[in-house]
């Protein structure tokens, strides 16, 4: 194993199979992160998302896609371009990956691409025991989704944050009132085929707990954008805790802790979550402009 990923890999102090997978993808969406920071991607695109939030700021659950959002509108943008950089730079880590670009862009404005390995053959790379490895079907498959937003919402800032494994490098990424904009846009408009995103009001909890501050304005833009909010005056914060206090009486907490679980290593972080948790939760939020 590659000494910078045997300290990656030091510590998650890993057990079971499922906690090697997650720390395995981890690693790969670090790597990858390293491989498009050489490609200068990051001169275009910033990081957003619960997976900026995990490695960038060490929120507590796993992630699994890593999204991103260009700077300025460019329809002719491709990540295909970046897909050579990529396997690359995971492969002088020992690793074996493909890059499969999606051809059609979903929604239109999503350009999408895949990273996929053998879950059996990686976690090998990575030394996993032989009592682990006899638990991993040796065909399973780990994918990592990577997203660009090539149609940005204005009114957005970004910075950059350093990581030093597997060597120092910068990635550039959303302000935190940004991604907390960006975070309650999927709380009150994703639509995710009738089911629950438990992953999104986990991370709603970390922002009122380390990050209240939302930039309102940033908010507004992508709900005008995706056609959830038309009202001619500004939103407001006010108009904010009514939609989430509506949000909140719609939300199945029982299906929203099924979904979340698996990604979080300390269940006990989910046993005060309930609709009054949640409504004392927003009642926190301030606006930063």
């Amino acid at each position: 194993m590659h000494e910078a990923i045997r300290t990656m890999l030091d510590k998650y102090n890993c057990r079971t199979s499922d906690e090697y997978t997650h720390a395995l993808r981890e690693i790969l969406q670090e790597v990858a992160l390293l491989g498009l920071w050489r490609s200068r991607f990051f001169e275009h695109a910033a990081f957003y998302g619960g997976t900026a939030l995990r490695v960038l700021y060490g929120m507590n659950r796993f992630s699994e896609d890593m999204d991103f959002s260009l700077i300025e509108p460019d329809d002719t943008f491709s990540l295909g371009s970046f897909g050579n950089s990529l396997t690359r730079e995971i492969e002088s880590f020992g690793f074996n990956v493909s890059f499969e670009k999606k051809e059609l862009r979903s929604s239109g404005a999503i350009d999408s691409a895949f990273l996929k390995a053998n879950t059996f053959r990686e976690l090998m790379v990575i030394e996993a025991s032989d009592e682990v490895l006899k638990t991993v079907h040796q065909e399973k498959r780990l994918k990592i989704k990577i997203e660009v937003d090539v149609d940005p919402p204005g009114g957005f800032e970004t910075e950059s944050k350093y990581l030093l494994h597997p060597i120092p490098f910068s990635v550039r990424v959303y302000s935190l009132p940004d991604l907390f904009a960006g975070k309650l846009h999927a709380v009150l408009c994703r639509k995710w085929k009738g089911r629950v995103k438990g992953r999104d009001w986990y991370d709603l909890v970390w922002y009122a707990a380390n990050h209240p501050y939302v930039r309102l304005s940033h908010l507004e833009s992508r709900m005008r954008q995706s056609g959830d909010y038309e009202a001619a005056k500004p939103l407001s914060l006010q108009g904010l805790e009514n939609m989430l206090n509506n949000a909140i009486t719609e939300l199945d907490v029982d299906n929203a802790l099924t979904e979340v679980a698996p990604f979080v290593r300390d269940r006990r972080e989910l046993d005060m979550w309930s609709h009054d948790f949640f409504r004392d939760l927003i009642s926190r939020i301030v606006t930063e402009e």
